[in-house]
C-alpha cells in the first residue's frame, strides 16, 4: 500500500518550498530502527541522510565539533524537514538517554558529500502487554506512538523513509499489518525472523502489530528479582549500607577491643 504518487509529490514540493533545502544541507532520507524489548519500552535508533554542498563541507565539519550543538540547533542549520526530529514517541511519557551523534561525510560522485545524523533514544509505553500463559507474554504496539506524517485519514510513513521494528529473539508474530515490505511470507502466509520493514509512504493509521515471547524459567527469576529492585531499590541500598556498618562495626570492637 502507498499514498498516492499526486500527494508523495505534493508532500516533497511542500519540503522544497519550506525550506528543508536550505543553504548548507538537505536532509534525503530517514530510517528509524524499534527495538522491541521484553518490556513496554523500546531502543530506537535513527539515521538522517543529508547531502552536504561542496561549499558547505568546511561548515558542516566546524558544526559536527561543536558538541555544544544541540538537536535544536541542528534543526534550524538544515531548515524545516520533517526527519530531523524522535518519531517514536508516547504523548503520555518522555524520551530518556538522547545521543545526538553526526557522522563523518562520505564523498559524493557529482562534489559535495553525505552525511548520516543519528539519534539515539529509549521510548516508553511503545507497547502494551498481558500474560496469556505461565511465562507467555502477548505484546502490541501501540500505534500511537508514531510521529510520522500526519494526513487527513491518519499516519503515513514519510517519503523517503524506511521504518524498522525489531523484535526479540523467540518471538512468534500473531498479527502484522500492513504487511511488511520486508521480508516476505513463507509459503503458508506467515512470518518469521526477528526485523520488519515498511517504506516510504506506508499508511500507519490501521497499524497492528501483535507477538507473543516465551521468558526462560532463568529469564523469569530475573525479572521477579528485578521487579522487586525496582519497586524497592532505595530501601534494599540503605539495609545494604546498614549492614556493611554493621559487619565494620563488629570487626573492629572483635579485632582490636
Amino acid at each position: 500500500m502507498r499514498t498516492s504518487l499526486a500527494f508523495t509529490a505534493f508532500f516533497l514540493l511542500g519540503i522544497v518550498a519550506s525550506g528543508s533545502v536550505s543553504a548548507y544541507f538537505n536532509a534525503t532520507y530517514l530510517s528509524t530502527t524499534v527495538f522491541l524489548k521484553n518490556s513496554t519500552s523500546a531502543h530506537v535508533v535513527e539515521g538522517v541522510q543529508i547531502y552536504v554542498s561542496n561549499a558547505s563541507i568546511s561548515t558542516y565539519n566546524q558544526d559536527r565539533q561543536a558538541f555544544n550543538l544541540s538537536l535544536a540547533s541542528w534543526q534550524k542549520v538544515i531548515g524545516n524537514t520533517p526527519f530531523l526530529t524522535q518519531h517514536i514517541l508516547n504523548p503520555k511519557s518522555s524520551i530518556s538517554n538522547f545521543t545526538f551523534l553526526p557522522g563523518p561525510i562520505t564523498p559524493a560522485s557529482n562534489g559535495g558529500g553525505y552525511a548520516s545524523l543519528t539519534m539515539s533514544y529509549d521510548a516508553g509505553n511503545v507497547t502494551s502487554v498481558v500474560s496469556i500463559a505461565p511465562r507467555q507474554f502477548e505484546y502490541s504496539v501501540n500505534s500511537s506512538v508514531f510521529n510520522y506524517l500526519h494526513t487527513a485519514s491518519g499516519q503515513s510513513l514519510l517519503p523517503n523513509a524506511r521504518l524498522t521494528i525489531m523484535v526479540p529473539n523467540g518471538t512468534k508474530i500473531v498479527t502484522i499489518y500492513p504487511l511488511p515490505d520486508f521480508p516476505q511470507p513463507n509459503s503458508f502466509g506467515k512470518y518469521s525472523g526477528t526485523s520488519f520493514s515498511w517504506f516510504s509512504g506506508e499508511p500507519l493509521q490501521n497499524f497492528n502489530f501483535v507477538y507473543i515471547t516465551t521468558q526462560t524459567p532463568e529469564q523469569e527469576v530475573v525479572q521477579f528479582f528485578s521487579g522487586i529492585y525496582n519497586n524497592y531499590g532505595s530501601l534494599i541500598d540503605v539495609l545494604v549500607v546498614l549492614m556493611v556498618v554493621g559487619i565494620g562495626a563488629y570487626l573492629y570492637f572483635r579485632l582490636f577491643r
